[in-house]
């Protein structure tokens, strides 16, 4: 065969395979047309399924942006105090926004004992843990557990995964303590 007959062919199968793909990617792309945001395809915020799933539940659609003002006395609850709307069985929807912070000072001698899943933010002032048994408090910020005893380091998220744990006025230390609480707790 002549090399002029071999190019002829060579770009012949090479025009040709250019435009089976060409022909194929086409109605590839032509199976998503559908842009996000149009009626086909619609985008919805958080608080729109938070509705619908609120409706779904029998609870009702939520007016407001769920957040709900619950207040701590400073003695003992729950943090949870306010609905989500509607039916008041229902628990509140775990985003957490129904919890409120609060500011607590603990004075020396006290012990401040969170709810199982409480948070704490020790503020200002020398704090120390405490804990029944060998498990302690979560240090979120660290990633680290502290036990029975130990400092409990300032500016740093504390979880209490469970209820008798809490923090206290290391001893010998004549100042109080101001924490930050989101969650029920009990000032002893």
């Amino acid at each position: 065969m002549k090399s002029y007959m071999k190019i002829s062919l060579s770009a012949l199968a090479i025009g040709v395979g250019v435009w089976v793909g060409s022909v194929y990617s086409n109605t590839a792309i032509g199976a998503g047309t559908s842009q996000p945001g149009t009626a086909d395809d619609p985008v919805v915020t958080k608080s729109y399924v938070d509705q619908q799933i609120q409706k779904a539940l029998g609870g009702g659609a939520s007016t407001g942006s769920g957040n709900s003002s619950g207040t701590n006395s400073g003695s003992t609850g729950t943090g949870n105090s306010g609905s989500t709307g509607g039916d008041t069985s229902l628990p509140p929807l775990a985003s957490g926004a129904s919890d409120t912070v609060e500011i607590v000072t603990v004075k020396p001698g006290q012990q401040l004992i969170g709810e199982s899943g409480a948070e704490f933010i020790v503020r200002s002032g020398k704090a120390v843990i405490v804990s029944e048994g060998t498990n302690g408090v979560a240090d979120l910020t660290d990633g680290i557990d502290l036990t029975n005893g130990q400092a409990a380091p300032t500016n740093h998220l504390l979880s209490f995964p469970r209820e008798g744990r809490g923090i206290a006025v290391l001893d010998g230390n004549k100042y109080s303590l101001t924490v930050m609480v989101r969650g029920g707790y009990t000032l002893k």
